[in-house]
């Protein structure tokens, strides 16, 4: 099974202020099951976190994004005029349908998130949300 991850899964993995939910990605992520992808706006969003929330050092950051060894979608104009209509048609952020999109040209089954509605299927992919109790 493809999945695509949403900053938030990997967020997680370093919120030391939420031992609950970053076990529960641990878990996630240690399924071997899995082909996980990500986007070139989950690698800004995730250094933004790390660096703004999470108060780790921008060299610390720099390190994680390195070792984040996903195949990624890169972000390009087509990329974001196709999430400006998944926008509309679904009701999304910008961003929210920029990652949908993602998942979607990486030919993902799963999207995995806490910031879409989990259980729906949106262009074809199905919404999960791994850190649920």
């Amino acid at each position: 099974m493809r999945v695509f991850l949403d900053t938030n899964v990997l967020a997680y993995l370093f919120d030391e202020s939420d031992r609950d939910r970053q076990e529960r990605a641990r878990q996630a992520l240690a399924t071997t099951q899995v082909d996980r992808r990500i986007s070139t706006q989950v690698l800004i969003e995730l250094h933004s976190v790390l660096t703004r929330r999470l108060g780790r050092s921008r060299a610390d950051a720099e390190q994680i994004l390195r070792e984040l060894d996903f195949p990624t979608v890169t972000t390009d104009p087509q990329l974001v005029r196709r999430a400006a209509r998944t926008a509309r048609q679904h009701q999304l952020s910008i961003f929210a349908a920029l990652i949908l999109e993602a998942a979607t040209l990486a030919t993902c089954d799963e999207l995995w998130s806490e910031d879409f509605p989990e259980g729906a299927t949106l262009r074809g992919v199905r919404i999960v949300n791994p850190l649920r109790e």
